[in-house]
């Protein structure tokens, strides 16, 4: 018989942050992440310094996470133009579940205008490191102006995840089609 392993007070936190947050923002008040998590605020202060504190430790907790369901693995034996283009997919992808809200780490950046607060610095490294991911394939694929079709690229990322996550756009045979004509243009093939 399998037992259930009971998550540490610290676990219940970050993920109640991470829930919490990406359902209702960044403004979710500590009573709420309390009592989601099942902690008193005594405990809270005792594991992390502030709820912004606690805020980054969950973004970079998931961080992995969110790479990992976005980009493709390492050396799988697609063209950098395949590799562009499945990201897009996982995109689309991720858009159609009923609870998708965008990307929690733009969400993070919009909702949070001081770019020194600890969330935004880890928001701002995660999104950096997808347009790093961009400019490095680009690169490999031989693209016209690589710096210039990654931040291209961001920006459909970007707008793509922020319409579909408020409900203005359906991103089905949509974003993959804008895409193709943005690596086109780079001379990808």
């Amino acid at each position: 018989m399998a037992t259930e392993v009971k998550q540490s007070p610290r676990e219940r936190l970050l993920e109640a942050a991470a829930t919490l947050t990406y359902r209702d923002g960044v403004g979710i008040g500590v009573e709420a992440l309390c009592k989601a998590a099942g902690v008193s605020k005594r405990s809270l202060y005792q594991l992390f310094e502030s709820k912004d504190d606690l805020l980054a430790a969950s973004l970079e907790r998931r961080a992995s996470a969110f790479v990992m369901t976005l980009l493709p693995a390492a050396n799988d034996g697609r063209s950098p133009r395949e590799r562009i283009l499945h990201v897009f997919e996982q995109v689309e992808l991720q858009a159609a579940a009923p609870e998708f809200r965008g990307c929690q780490y733009l969400a993070v950046q919009i909702e949070f205008k001081d770019q020194s607060h600890p969330a935004s610095q880890v928001a701002h490294r995660v999104k950096g490191n997808l347009t790093a991911f961009f400019r490095s394939e680009a690169e490999q694929g031989g693209a016209s102006d690589p710096d210039l079709l990654a931040r291209q690229l961001s920006l459909v990322f970007d707008g793509a995840s922020a319409r579909a996550g408020i409900g203005a756009d359906n991103l089905t045979g949509l974003i993959a089609p804008t895409v193709a004509t943005l690596l086109d243009a780079a001379d990808m093939p």
